[in-house]
């Protein structure tokens, strides 16, 4: 993907829509292309976040390990999602392990970029955790069903 189109990918996204055409240049220069096969593991928990991914195309599954029930999906994101959340957060560990489930194209962004930037340009900083704020909710409120489904029933 050419700088011109992957600036023209990132400003349409809804993750990245409303920046600023000077952020959204320097991210299209930051991002990093990734492919993944079925089975491989993007990151595991307890993974150091050093970066924050966009997919593409494909399937990512968010799992948690616990013990007796081996591991539980909590979410399957898709092409269009956004992952790790906590790249905003210095020395931040990720909080699931995310396997490919389908064949996946995704961006990677360098956290501490990312950080470094933000601490900088605080309007960016700022719009980049709104939008990050969004995702943890997301994430929060797929934990709390995928909960409900697992412990929700009398027994």
């Amino acid at each position: 993907m050419s700088k011109t189109s992957l600036e023209h990918y990132l400003a349409e996204h809804p993750f990245f829509h409303g920046l600023r055409p000077k952020d959204i240049e320097w991210l299209a220069g930051l991002a990093q292309p990734l492919a993944y096969e079925v089975g491989d593991y993007l990151y595991h928990e307890g993974d150091e976040s050093r970066d924050f991914y966009v997919i593409q195309e494909g399937l990512v599954r968010l799992e948690v390990h616990t013990p007796g029930r081996g591991y539980l999906t909590i979410q399957t994101l898709g092409p269009g999602e956004v992952l790790g959340w906590s790249v905003m957060m210095p020395e931040t560990r990720k909080t699931f392990d995310a396997r490919i489930f389908q064949a996946t194209r995704l961006l990677a962004f360098d956290a501490a970029a990312v950080r470094k930037r933000s601490e900088e340009d605080h309007h960016l900083g700022y719009e980049l955790c709104k939008r990050f704020s969004r995702v943890i909710g997301e994430r929060l409120q797929a934990t709390r069903l995928r909960l409900l489904d697992l412990y929700g029933q009398p027994h």
